[in-house]
């Protein structure tokens, strides 16, 4: 955050630090008891996940829109995500909520950027002037012309051909609608929920198939394919006292091992 940041909005992120995150088993319990009527149960779940809205709003600071109104908006998008969340998907609130927040802040910009102040620089107001004489709508040639970087000039753009060009308008370079600069390629909540509920399941199936690993073949495989940083086979050879190759043939044992495993298992769930 910059240096100015208004002293409400430092006193609000001041008060989200008391509110510390929620574990998986506890997110569930608070959804459900909240389904049930309790309005503090709800009123604990969504704080949690405030913090998480700042976050996102920061993406979207540099649109001349007060900061403080953009986290409003997420909030609200916060609120329609905990009433729709299921908490018997293997999915947290936060990684379902961040497409409702986008949503809701996308929409505020696109309804408010409007009316933000342009041309306040001289850099800004030949910006205007050439985009006003010429209709160009690249951002690296307004960009030279009007002596900005192509950054800056990606994002006056939607403000400058606000008043001339429908969001729908396609771009003559891109062929992208200006409504698509602001849009995300995030999952949707339910392909976001369903592709959990699907990690999930090939956790589970992995974990299954390693433990019907010999006790070497599972620790070969904890050291060399779970570890952070794998150890070498030399290193697992003196453990077990044997050679390194001899651990690479119980590596590529295990490995056959498993791949078969899981192949039954997902011809059993198909």
């Amino acid at each position: 955050m910059p240096m100015s940041e208004p002293a409400a909005l430092s006193a609000y992120r001041a008060k989200l630090s008391s509110f510390p995150p929620l574990s998986e088993a506890d997110e569930r319990a608070f959804t459900l008891a909240w389904r049930q009527g309790d309005k503090k149960a709800g009123e604990r779940l969504v704080c949690a996940c405030l913090p998480f809205v700042v976050s996102i709003a920061m993406e979207y600071r540099r649109w001349g829109i007060p900061l403080e109104d953009i986290i409003q908006q997420g909030n609200i998008g916060l609120l329609k995500a905990a009433e729709r969340f299921e908490p018997a998907r293997d999915c947290r609130l936060i990684t379902y909520a961040a497409y409702w927040i986008r949503a809701e802040i996308r929409d505020y910009v696109v309804r408010s950027y409007r009316v933000v102040r342009l041309g306040t620089t001289k850099g800004e107001r030949r910006a205007l002037r050439y985009y006003r004489t010429t209709r160009e709508d690249d951002p690296a040639s307004l960009a030279r012309n009007a002596g900005l970087s192509e950054e800056r000039v990606r994002q006056l753009l939607p403000l400058l051909i606000a008043a001339d060009a429908s969001l729908d308008a396609e771009s003559s370079t891109t062929g992208l609608t200006y409504l698509d600069r602001l849009e995300s390629n995030d999952l949707s909540p339910e392909e976001q929920a369903a592709q959990a509920e699907a990690d999930a399941v090939s956790r589970e199936a992995l974990d299954e198939a390693i433990r019907e690993l010999s006790p070497r073949e599972q620790l070969i495989i904890q050291e060399r394919w779970v570890r952070e940083e794998p150890l070498t086979l030399e290193h697992l050879g003196s453990r077990l006292g044997v050679s390194k190759e001899r651990v690479r043939q119980l590596e590529e044992r295990a490995r056959a091992k498993l791949r078969a495993r899981l192949e039954r298992i997902h011809q059993a769930v198909a």
